[in-house]
């Protein structure tokens, strides 16, 4: 197993995209420890984590609380005796145009979504630093990279991720921290289908799958396999990278 023993902090791990990743880095060895908001969801990944024969523990913890993450992830060093790998999964997005939106709305998005990233990152690089080794791998957008009208917030918060991990990148590469994100492009979970209501969503997320070059929306467990590739030393001499996996919607260079 290509994580084999290695303990993986990963945000907003009770559903989709985190869930997937969960999931595929237990089967590759990693001990997983959950942070997440909905305690119950989150400790129902870890029992299925467990009952697959692998270690897992979920503590519900609010991201966007520097001293909750801070407190969360000593919980599990201190279960599992490292902190190897930090995937900044944890996000939300609400589609809204522009002038329709209002300064409460942006901080709840930027908050959610850009510090919530900033924090787990800057809690999990103390303990990589003094191993001198680790992989943070951030989910950024292709939204992010490209623009999406009615997600101006969204995008910026995304894109902000990406910019600010090349930056970490160049300044941990020292401690032989490596630093990537997997920039998902429409894949089906509740976030994606909850951007609209009812019938509107069905035919938006038809219309989106006709110009994907694959044809299909993604689904959470391509997006996992990225990650799991950046986390293996595979990618061991990769990093300051951002990976697009949308089907073939963007294909940025």
């Amino acid at each position: 197993m290509k994580v084999q023993s290695k303990t993986a902090v990963i945000t907003g791990g009770s559903r989709g995209i985190g869930r997937a990743i969960a999931l595929r880095l237990s089967r590759e060895g990693a001990n997983i420890g959950i942070l997440n908001r909905q305690e119950a969801l989150g400790r129902k990944v870890a029992d299925e984590i467990k009952d697959l024969g692998h270690q897992a523990i979920a503590i519900p913890c609010d991201v966007t609380s520097y001293e909750q993450t801070k407190t969360a992830v000593a919980k599990i060093y201190r279960e599992f005796g490292n902190i190897d790998i930090l995937v900044n999964n944890a996000g939300i997005d609400k589609a809204r145009f522009f002038l329709d939106t209002d300064e409460t709305f942006w901080d709840v998005l930027i908050s959610s979504n850009y510090k919530s990233f900033l924090i787990a990152t800057h809690v999990c690089l103390t303990y990589m630093i003094e191993k001198k080794s680790g992989v943070i791998v951030s989910l950024g957008s292709d939204a992010g990279r490209v623009g999406t009208s009615g997600e101006v917030i969204y995008c910026g918060t995304k894109a902000a991720i990406m910019a600010s991990s090349k930056a970490l990148a160049r300044e941990f590469a020292r401690y032989n921290i490596r630093v990537n994100c997997v920039s998902p492009g429409p894949i089906q979970t509740d976030l994606l289908t909850g951007l609209y209501e009812g019938e509107k969503s069905k035919k938006i997320m038809q219309s989106v799958a006709e110009l994907i070059p694959m044809k299909r929306i993604g689904n959470p467990e391509e997006v996992a396999d990225a990650v799991a590739f950046f986390v293996s030393d595979d990618a061991r001499y990769i990093t300051g990278q951002v990976l697009s996996v949308d089907g073939g919607l963007t294909m940025i260079g």
